[in-house]
């Protein structure tokens, strides 16, 4: 995008932001609520971050940890190999990346992406028409020349459709 000179339009998901660890197969990144849930469902009551000032510093990976219900932990059906019996709490960590997005973080507090960010919903609701009202939610094709081409004959179709609409066909 910056080679390009595309700004992008869409807050990045501390699930980009984070460095994978070997449990990250079992807790995925919930953006809307901005806090990572477990494997069997359950999403963390509190995240903390350290090492903040000396990332600003020194450029540093800062590191952001959420904690689970460590109650939930214990009745668990996927406690074992997760929660360890007598814990008192029940976290998972992540390393934030340093600078591959610090760019875009900074951009994303400026005007021009709020401004720009408020209009972006006319966008998503026609891209939600070509997701499912055109089946362009699964690329048929492999790589990014089949995605390409899967893209263009999807729009086509879904404007062939206007126009007939339009016309009264």
């Amino acid at each position: 995008a910056k080679v390009r000179k595309i700004k992008l339009v869409s807050r990045l998901s501390e699930s980009v932001t984070h460095s994978p660890n070997k449990n990250s197969p079992n807790f995925t990144f919930n953006k809307d609520a901005g806090m990572y849930v477990c494997k069997a469902g359950h999403m963390s009551i509190k995240k903390t971050i350290t090492g903040k000032k000396k990332r600003e510093k020194t450029g540093s990976a800062a590191v952001r940890t959420y904690f689970f219900d460590v109650e939930k932990c214990k009745l668990c059906p996927y406690r074992e190999g997760c929660y360890k019996e007598g814990s008192k709490t029940k976290s998972f960590s992540g390393t934030l990346m340093s600078t591959i997005h610090s760019e875009q973080k900074t951009y994303q507090e400026t005007e021009e992406f709020k401004a720009l960010a408020k209009e972006r919903y006319k966008i998503e609701a026609k891209n939600s028409e070509l997701k499912h009202g055109h089946g362009y939610d699964v690329a048929s094709g492999r790589g990014l020349f089949g995605m390409e081409l899967q893209g263009a004959f999807t729009i086509f179709a879904a404007n062939m459709k206007r126009i007939f609409a339009l016309l009264g066909d």
